[in-house]
């Protein structure tokens, strides 16, 4: 995708970006931004608070990631780990444990930087790519700035946090969204196990969180979590509900070693999905939308029906909340030809226009003479009367030529 490309989807995903949306009640939450968006709709369904700017903690990873992606022209080149990448691991950080010596391609630190969020592999990555990380994190900013993002910045590889790192939910949304569109990228994301070319075994820090819950986590397609004092807990995924693919982001879980605040949010509001967003018919081939009147014709009316089948992911419980309006002619006659375009049909949901389709006329309006006549009686008859004096007056000049005539010839 070229920019041009990358900053128009990026600007209609941000229209799509609500600031307020009524719909079913959530379920409360321990985190305090949150965000679903419908992957194939490209349409966010709910949010609160996702456009202030806040420390994302490792979420920045995905940024971080990509760009490596993006820079790398070979997967299955070796890099040798040295004391100078891993002197910049903070003390706290999540890590993938990968020690100097450590021989590794440049593919598997990419499963390590986003599996076990290792920061470790991130630092490796930034400076064996640009030489330091402060290049890497220009590449970071200047991705950012390709996709037209102006409340994100970065200042280091990891998410640590710093007053000038910082994004918003619905960035770290639209950077998702974009990252997942790179097939390795959402391979990586979608993977909860791995391991590394020197035997290093690595896994999701989602197998982690949910050894406090034991829950099904199967319809967590694939995960980044994160955690720092001013970001909270967070987990950013690729969920499954009902059939369809949505990403969940939440921030500002309170930090609890014997919890997992972020994962028991993340499979709270797949169970609301679950229960209140389908995908429904709202309106099949054929239903009514108008009943126009036909003048001068046989034909007394003509319905005028939809000629496509709806369906939308809906919340099920503004189901009633859809139309069908018909805007074009008032009315047809016999004039109006079989195939000829007489209007459009625009399908509204919550007073949005979800679709529209050409209405043309389905057949012939052959004309009724009888209904001519009972249209235009008072004009035919003045017509006639007219028609009888201008006889009347036409005999009589006739007749006066012919005396007139009769004279001269005597």
């Amino acid at each position: 995708m070229n920019k041009i490309k990358i900053i128009l989807s990026t600007i209609f995903l941000s229209i799509l970006i609500p600031l307020e949306i009524a719909a079913s009640s959530l379920p409360p939450l321990h985190s305090s931004k949150m965000v679903i968006y419908d992957v194939e709709e490209k349409e966010v369904l709910y949010e609160i608070d996702a456009n202030q700017r806040v420390s994302i903690a490792s979420l920045t990873k995905i940024v971080t990631t990509l760009v490596a992606i993006e820079n790398i022209d070979d997967l299955e080149k070796n890099v040798t780990i040295t004391y100078d990448m891993l002197k910049e691991v903070p003390y706290d950080a999540s890590i993938a444990h990968l020690k100097v010596g450590d021989v590794v391609t440049y593919e598997d630190l990419l499963y390590a930087s986003i599996l076990p969020s290792g920061a470790d592999a991130t630092i490796s990555l930034a400076k064996s790519i640009s030489g330091s990380t402060e290049k890497f994190v220009e590449l970071m900013n200047e991705k950012v700035e390709s996709l037209g993002l102006s409340n994100t910045h970065f200042v280091n590889v990891t998410g640590y946090d710093d007053k000038e790192h910082f994004s918003t939910l619905n960035e770290i949304l639209i950077f998702l969204n974009h990252a997942l569109e790179n097939p390795l990228f959402k391979k990586i994301y979608c993977t909860k196990n791995y391991t590394l070319t020197n035997g290093l075994k690595v896994e999701s820090t989602l197998n982690m969180y949910n050894k406090f819950l034991n829950a099904d986590v199967n319809r967590i397609l694939g995960s980044k979590t994160g955690f720092t004092n001013n970001a909270g807990v967070c987990i950013s995924a690729l969920v499954e509900s009902n059939g369809r693919d949505l990403i969940i982001i939440t921030l500002g879980a309170k930090h609890d070693y014997r919890k997992a605040y972020n994962l028991e949010d993340t499979l709270a509001l797949i169970d609301f999905m679950d229960k209140n967003y389908k995908d429904e018919v709202l309106f099949e081939i054929g239903d009514l939308v108008e009943v126009l009147p036909v003048v001068n014709s046989k034909v007394e009316k003509y319905e005028v029906k939809t000629g496509k089948r709806i369906t939308k992911y809906i919340d099920i419980s503004s189901k009633d909340d859809i139309k069908a309006v018909y805007e074009g002619k008032n009315s047809l006659e016999f004039k109006d030809k079989k195939g000829d375009k007489i209007g459009t049909i625009k399908y509204f949901y919550r007073s949005e226009l979800i679709d529209t389709e050409d209405v043309f006329l389905e057949r012939s309006l052959p004309l009724s003479i009888v209904k001519v006549i009972k249209t235009h009686n008072k004009t035919i008859v003045l017509g006639v009367f007219i028609l009888s004096i201008l006889f009347v007056i036409l005999v009589r000049l006739k007749n006066i030529k012919k005396k007139s005539y009769r004279r001269r010839k005597k």
